[in-house]
């Protein structure tokens, strides 16, 4: 298992998806997506189009943008939540996406050119190596993807590095508890499908509070059932904020 094969086959993956359409980011035999967690109330149908149910949570309804902020989305797939931090910060603010997948950021921009969209941009790259400049968002999001990512600690110090002063983030994602076997971290489709790469919860906030952030709370926990009982995965909303 290394680096290079893990995001060769989480590309793979989600290209599939962005071509396919809806299929959802987990495992068929571990769901980690449901409808609750990815269709909100009063999204319109651009927005509900844009889901690929690849959600595990809503980090736009717990970012408190306000109009006129620039907002990031990390894996921003078909644009669900870019769009809807655009509504948020309205106008006067911008709302960017980076995805690693050429086919999701074509998906993303054809959604928002037929919306007439203008406040929107997507770039393609990786969240480990952001293409975003230094201390230049508000707000950062992410919904389900970090687990995806190799280097984490290195995703949560880019994070770090694009916000401004005083800006925050909201992220969801997928963290494990228990004894996770060797075969699970080593499979590459469950890597791919959000299981293999997520870490225990502390490790996820250590990783966090390393990288300088303050205030780092757990603003939300579901827990999800799995084929054995030796161990489990979770959904959390995670909060934080980059000091002044």
């Amino acid at each position: 298992m290394n680096e290079t094969n893990v995001k060769q086959a989480v590309k793979d993956h989600y290209a599939a998806i962005a071509v396919q359409g809806m299929q959802g980011c987990c495992a068929p035999s571990e769901s980690c997506c449901t409808p609750t967690a990815t269709i909100q109330i009063g999204d319109s149908p651009l927005i509900q189009e844009a889901d690929l149910g690849l959600s595990c949570g809503l980090p736009t309804d717990m970012a408190g943008i306000q109009p006129g902020e620039t907002i990031l989305d990390l894996g921003s797939g078909a644009g669900v939540d870019v769009f809807r931090a655009a509504k948020q910060t309205g106008p006067q603010g911008r709302a960017i996406g980076v995805d690693m997948t050429p086919e999701m950021i074509a998906r993303a921009e054809e959604n928002a050119h037929r919306a007439g969209i203008d406040n929107v941009e997507f770039r393609l790259g990786e969240i480990e190596a952001l293409p975003i400049e230094d201390k230049s968002v508000d707000v950062v999001l992410s919904n389900c993807v970090i687990n995806l990512a190799p280097d984490k600690g290195n995703v949560f110090r880019e994070i770090y590095r694009v916000l401004r002063p005083g800006g925050r983030f909201s992220i969801s994602d997928m963290i494990t508890f228990g004894e996770v076997p060797e075969a699970v971290r080593n499979d590459l489709t469950l890597w791919a499908g959000c299981i293999a790469g997520a870490v225990d919860q502390e490790e996820y906030l250590t990783l966090i509070s390393a990288s300088g952030f303050e205030g780092v709370e757990v603003a939300k926990f579901a827990p999800y059932q799995t084929e054995t009982e030796a161990y489990g995965i979770a959904s959390i909303t995670v909060l934080g904020r980059k000091p002044r």
